[in-house]
């Protein structure tokens, strides 16, 4: 919401009170969202019914983040984990995340670039993970640190039109995420996915995340995003190669 101009103005009617008027934020079908669960979790039986069959997990077999692998070239490893879960307890934490955060963040940022935010975050998350942690990892947890980002990113940029609540609702994204940084401080929690997703997250968040104006009259306002979809493109190239660069430095540099 936002006031009316003070003092007498057409249009406005003069009042001693402060006037605000509500302005609806975009919103949509989290089509991305509900499809980016559905795959997860389709993964997720494949790991199970193979493992039962098999003896072994097929789809980690083949996605898991293995360094030794991605520097032998099987650098799509760099993108499988975040559609992988150890346990029911690992997937399911983190699709409540995704469930609790995608829909709104898709709404804001429509869905081709919510899609990319969720992908770009996950990459990012891998990489750092590539090169700073040794061990297998897998999980989610890389995109959802990166959607958490972009949501202390929009309450950011947006608290003009937000108001009070964009301030109280940045204290709780915060505190939570100070919380989950501290507790993927616990072995064989992947700490650096997390930094990497967070830091792939809030960069595209930060340059081609939306920042809304409002246009129109007291009567009929109007929410425009001033990011396009240019600029969105533009970003998400650039942080798509930013963390391609670095991983391709240590796949160049063979350890």
């Amino acid at each position: 919401m936002y006031p009316p101009p003070d003092g007498q103005t057409p249009g406005y009617p003069e009042t001693s009170q402060p006037r605000y008027v509500k302005v609806r934020l975009p919103h949509a079908t989290p089509v991305v969202t509900y499809t980016l669960l559905g795959i997860t979790v389709a993964v997720f039986l494949v790991q199970l019914v193979t493992e039962f069959v098999l003896g072994y997990d097929l789809a980690s077999a083949i996605g898991l983040k293995v360094n030794e692998l991605i520097i032998s070239g099987q650098v799509w490893r760099l993108i499988t984990p975040m559609f992988l879960h150890g346990t029911i307890l690992h997937i399911g934490f983190n699709m409540y995340a995704l469930f609790a955060l995608g829909p709104a963040l898709e709404g804001y940022y429509g869905h081709g670039r919510f899609l990319a935010l969720y992908l770009l975050s996950g990459f990012a998350g891998n990489v750092v993970s590539f090169l700073f942690s040794a061990n297998p990892s897998l999980g989610a947890s890389t995109a959802i640190f990166g959607l958490i980002g972009a949501e202390a990113i929009f309450l950011y940029r947006n608290r003009s039109i937000l108001g009070a609540q964009a301030q109280r609702a940045l204290g709780n994204v915060i505190f939570i995420l100070v919380i989950n940084m501290v507790l993927g401080l616990s072995p064989g929690i992947d700490f650096w996915g997390h930094i990497g997703g967070l830091l792939g997250g809030t960069f595209f968040a930060w340059f081609a995340g939306p920042q809304f104006r409002v246009e129109g009259g007291y009567l009929d306002p109007q929410l425009v995003d001033e990011r396009d979809q240019t600029s969105a493109l533009i970003f998400g190239i650039l942080d798509f190669a930013i963390f391609a660069a670095l991983a391709a430095m240590k796949i160049l540099r063979g350890y």
